[in-house]
C-alpha cells in the first residue's frame, strides 16, 4: 500500500512537473512576440515622431532628404501576395484533388515527394532562376502578347500597359506563386487523406460525382486545415524576401500597370537596411517591419474570425 502510494505521489510530481514545463513554453511564446513587437515599436518610434500618419500615406522616399513614406512598399506587399494567393490557391486545390483522388497509385506517392523536394527549395534559388531563365522570357514572349491583346479592354487593360521588361510587379507574383504552390497543396493534400474513405464511398455509392464528393464532403470536413494551407502560403507570400528582391524592380512608386517596378516591405528592408547611414533612415525601415507585423497580424486575425464562422454556421 506504501509503495502504491509512494508510485501515485511520484506520478502526481511529474504530472505537474509535464504541466508547468508545457504553461513555461506558451508563456514563452508569448513573450518573445511581445518582445519582438515592442522592440519594432522602440525603433520606429523616431520615424512615428517626424512623419506622424503621413508616412503611411506618402510613396516618397528620399534616403538624402531624409523623406520617407510607407504608402509604395505596402502597396507592393498587398499586391505582389494577393496575385500570388489568387493564382496558387487554384492551381494547389487541383494538385490535392488529383492526388488524393484521381491520380493512379504508382504516381501518387513519386509526385507527393517531388511537391515536397519543391517546398524545400531555398527561396533564393527560386529569385535567381526567375531572374536568369523566366524574367527573360516572361519579358520577350508573354509581356507583349498580354500588351497587345489585353493592354486594349477597358478597365482592366490598365493593368497590362507598359514597357515589356521581364521584372516587375506581375513577375515578383508569379515566382512568389509558384513558391507557394508547393506549401498549399502538401498542405491541402494532407487534410484530404485524412477524411474517411465510408465518407466517401457512401457518397459515390448514392450516385455523387468527384465533383460533388469533393464540394459536399471533404471540403466541409477540412474547412479548417484548408483554410491552415492558404493562410500558410499567404504568410509565406507576405514575408518572402529574396526572390522578390530580385524581381520586383525595387523602385518607390505606385504603378497601376503590373509590368511596371515596384517595391515591397521586405525587399526595400533587405535593399537598405545594412546601409541605413542616419538613424532616421534605420527607424524608417523598422517603421515598415513593424507595419508589416501588423498586416501579418490583421491576416491572421481575418482567417481566425472566418474559421470561427464557418463553425458556427456548420453547427446551426
Amino acid at each position: 500500500m506504501a509503495n502504491l502510494e509512494s508510485q501515485l505521489a511520484k506520478q502526481k510530481r511529474y504530472d505537474a512537473i509535464f504541466v508547468n514545463a508545457t504553461k513555461a513554453f506558451a508563456v514563452l511564446v508569448l513573450l518573445s512576440l511581445g518582445g519582438i513587437l515592442v522592440s519594432l515599436i522602440i525603433g520606429a518610434w523616431p520615424s512615428m515622431q517626424a512623419f506622424g500618419l503621413g508616412f503611411y500615406t506618402s510613396s516618397e522616399w528620399d534616403t538624402v532628404n531624409e523623406q520617407f513614406g510607407a504608402l509604395a512598399p505596402i502597396y507592393g506587399t498587398l499586391v505582389t501576395s494577393v496575385i500570388a494567393i489568387a493564382i496558387a490557391v487554384p492551381v494547389s486545390f487541383g494538385i490535392a484533388i488529383f492526388l488524393t483522388e484521381l491520380c493512379p497509385g504508382f504516381l501518387r506517392k513519386p509526385l507527393g515527394i517531388a511537391i515536397e523536394l519543391l517546398a524545400g527549395i531555398p527561396s533564393i534559388i527560386y529569385g535567381m532562376w526567375g531572374l536568369f531563365v523566366f524574367a527573360p522570357f516572361f519579358g520577350d514572349h508573354i509581356e507583349p502578347w498580354l500588351i497587345k491583346h489585353v493592354g486594349d479592354v477597358p478597365v482592366i487593360g490598365k493593368l497590362f500597359t507598359g514597357v515589356p521588361m521581364g521584372i516587375g510587379m506581375f513577375t515578383a507574383s508569379l515566382i512568389l506563386a509558384i513558391m507557394i504552390i508547393p506549401f498549399i497543396a502538401a498542405t491541402m493534400r494532407d487534410v484530404f487523406s485524412v477524411v474517411p474513405d465510408l465518407l466517401k464511398e457512401s457518397a459515390y455509392g448514392m450516385g455523387a460525382t468527384t465533383w460533388e464528393v469533393m464540394f459536399k464532403i471533404i471540403l466541409p470536413y477540412t474547412k479548417a486545415g484548408v483554410v491552415g494551407g492558404v493562410i500558410l502560403g499567404l504568410g509565406r507570400a507576405l514575408g518572402e524576401t529574396m526572390a522578390v528582391t530580385f524581381l520586383i524592380g525595387n523602385t518607390f512608386n505606385i504603378n497601376p500597370s503590373l509590368f511596371g517596378s515596384g517595391v515591397s516591405i521586405t525587399s526595400a528592408l533587405a535593399n537598405e537596411f545594412a546601409e541605413a547611414s542616419s538613424e532616421l533612415h534605420l527607424s524608417s525601415l523598422l517603421h515598415l517591419g513593424l507595419i508589416l507585423f501588423i498586416i501579418t497580424f490583421i491576416v491572421l486575425s481575418i482567417s481566425k474570425f472566418m474559421l470561427m464562422r464557418i463553425d458556427k454556421r456548420a453547427g446551426n
